[in-house]
């Protein structure tokens, strides 16, 4: 069957109304879906932007027809887990059966500025999944017409009920970028998000979300396995590696990154970024054919929605040319 390949929204590289644009434009070559990112602040100043995620979701919503979500959004520092889900309900609620709620547990870069204790990955991790807990509840209960709680080691919610909710909750999806999330997320939620990696890693994350969800009783089969991919296509290959280099360098960078605070710090670690720490971890090609074998590998590897996101401002081109000449190549 045909794969269902959407277009990544970074908002932190476009306007919104830009963004928008890209969505809509993106639907008319043949993309199936729009994942936006939720940012407070780009990873390097020359990006230069950052919008808020819901209101340019709405905004692709009335614009296209596809499937639309965060990748992702963090309900465990700017904002409390009841505020994210009355906006994933509203936006259920606009769009019925189009949308889901991407989740993840942070990155400083986003989540100090609210000026809260920066915690340890594994007090993250259990926070969002706490995150998930209170949201789970008013989902259910709101559809159920009554009024839940939630009292817990980081979030407490007193009796409420979202008042606006669709009939059926849209689904929570948790980014993993790790083997114990990844077995955590499929024993507990609806589906699996994670960003472009080597193969094996992808393998081994694909393979505990399948166990975690076994270990529950589910079938992995039917839950979705999603994934942002970030490549750079350019007219040339020396365009798209000066694309990746100078638009996109956090994807060379080979540490962790939750912990970095600036955007200003991140520019100074984007000069150490060189070509070869591209390798196996983001395709630079100028050749359609090189990208679509790519993609194709990892549906191969079990993902079921993968959005593209491509690093150069070429944005009108890239979108005529995957539309035309990678996506209708690729099978699910």
């Amino acid at each position: 069957m045909p794969a269902h390949i959407g277009y990544a929204a970074m908002l932190e590289r476009f306007p919104p109304a830009e963004a928008v644009e890209y969505a809509d434009l993106a639907e008319a070559h043949g993309f199936r879906g729009t994942m936006a990112s939720d940012h407070f602040q780009p990873w390097v100043p020359s990006q230069g932007e950052s919008s808020f995620v819901w209101s340019v979701l709405a905004a692709i919503g009335a614009r296209t027809t596809g499937d639309l979500g965060p990748g992702v959004t963090t309900p465990t520092f700017r904002m409390h887990p009841a505020v994210v889900a009355q906006a994933a309900a509203t936006q259920a609620a606009l769009y019925p059966g189009r949308t889901w709620l991407g989740i993840g547990s942070g990155d400083a870069l986003n989540e100090h500025i609210v000026g809260a204790y920066w915690p340890e990955a594994p007090e993250r991790i259990n926070r969002m999944f706490e995150a998930v807990d209170v949201i789970k509840k008013l989902f259910s209960g709101s559809i159920a017409g009554r009024d839940v709680r939630h009292s817990g080691p980081h979030f407490t919610l007193e009796a409420t009920r979202l008042w606006t909710m669709p009939d059926v909750a849209p689904p929570i999806l948790v980014a993993a970028s790790g083997p114990i999330t990844a077995r955590r997320a499929g024993r507990t939620v609806d589906g699996m998000i994670t960003t472009g990696a080597p193969l094996e890693k992808l393998a081994t994350l694909l393979a505990r979300f399948r166990d975690g969800a076994r270990e529950a009783g589910r079938n992995a089969d039917g839950m979705p396995k999603v994934l942002q991919l970030h490549l750079s296509w350019a007219e040339t290959d020396e365009l798209a590696m000066r694309n990746a280099l100078s638009e996109w360098p956090n994807g060379g960078m080979r540490f962790p990154r939750s912990d970095i605070r600036s955007p200003f710090e991140f520019e100074q670690f984007a000069r150490t970024v060189r070509p070869e720490d591209f390798t196996d971890r983001m395709v630079v090609s100028a050749d359609p054919a090189v990208h679509r074998a790519a993609i194709q590998r990892l549906l191969d590897l079990g993902f079921d929605r993968i959005y593209l996101h491509n690093a150069g401002r070429n944005q009108r081109e890239f979108l005529e040319v995957f539309g035309r000449e990678v996506l209708p190549g690729l099978r699910s």
